[in-house]
C-alpha cells in the first residue's frame, strides 16, 4: 500500500527487544517516531541508532515514544544493541522491531512487495527499508522522510519538524522555511487580519497571505 501525510498508520503486532507489542496500543496518547534500518550491525545505522539514543531526554519533554526497525531477528537485535551503546555511551532505551519476513517493512511501503530479497541478503537487498515516520497520538501520519544508504539522519531536523508539528496541531498555524523552535510563525489563511490580532496579539503582515505572529512554544 502507498501511505501518504493523514492517513492512519497501519497497525501491526510485532517481537521487538522489549516483547511483543501491538503498535497503536505502544503508541497510546502520544506521539511517535519510526525508524527503520536495512540491516543489524552496519556503520550509518550504529551512528542514527545512538544518536536516538542519546536524544532520550528530547523526546521525552515531547511526549514522544521512539521506535526502531531492522531486518534481522531479536537476537541479532540484542547484540546489535551492544556495540550501539559503546558507541553511543548511553544506554538504548527504546524498542527495535524485529523484522525478517519484511512484513512491517512491506505494510509501510518501505520496499516493493515483490522484491527479491535472497538468504545472506546485505544491506544494499534492503536498502530502502530507511525510512522515518512521525506518528500523532491520532495514529496518523504526520511526516515521512526516506534516505539514500549513503546519508545518515539528521535527528535535529527531525526533532525541529516534530516541534512544528506539534506547535501547529490543532492550531491556526504554519512554520516558515527553517523555522526554529522560538522564532515566528505563519498565521494560517483562514483567519482574517482582525481574527489573528484578536486571537494572537500582535501581527506583521508582510504581504496580504503572509502574516507572523510569536506563540508560546
Amino acid at each position: 500500500m502507498t501511505l501518504r501525510i493523514n492517513d492512519v498508520a497501519p497497525n501491526f503486532t510485532a517481537d521487538t527487544t522489549e516483547g511483543k507489542i501491538d503498535f497503536h496500543d505502544w503508541i497510546g496518547d502520544s506521539y511517535a517516531i519510526l525508524f527503520s534500518h536495512p540491516k543489524d550491525f552496519t556503520p550509518v545505522c550504529t551512528t542514527e541508532f545512538g544518536t536516538v539514543a542519546r536524544l532520550s531526554d528530547e523526546w521525552k519533554k515531547r511526549n514522544t515514544k521512539v521506535i526502531g526497525l531492522s531486518v534481522d531477528s531479536v537476537e541479532d537485535h540484542q547484540k546489535w544493541k551492544e556495540d550501539i551503546e559503546k558507541f553511543a555511551g548511553v544506554k538504548v532505551d527504546f524498542p527495535i522491531i524485529a523484522d525478517p519476513d519484511y512484513e512491517v517493512a512491506k505494510l509501510y511501503d518501505m520496499l516493493p512487495a515483490d522484491a527479491v530479497l535472497p538468504d545472506g541478503r546485505t544491506p544494499a537487498d534492503s536498502a530502502t527499508v530507511r525510512a522515518t515516520y512521525i506518528i500523532g497520538p491520532d495514529k496518523k501520519i504526520r511526516l515521512i522522510l526516506i534516505y539514500p544508504m549513503s546519508v545518515g539522519r539528521n535527528f535535529d531536523e527531525i526533532l525541529r519538524a516534530l516541534d512544528a508539528i506539534q506547535l501547529t496541531d490543532n492550531a491556526p498555524l504554519a512554520t516558515p522555511a527553517n523555522w526554529e523552535k522560538g522564532e515566528e510563525v505563519i498565521v494560517a489563511l483562514g483567519l482574517s487580519d482582525e481574527e489573528a490580532k484578536e486571537k494572537f496579539g500582535e501581527v506583521d503582515i508582510k504581504l496580504p497571505y503572509l502574516r507572523f505572529t510569536r506563540v508560546d512554544a
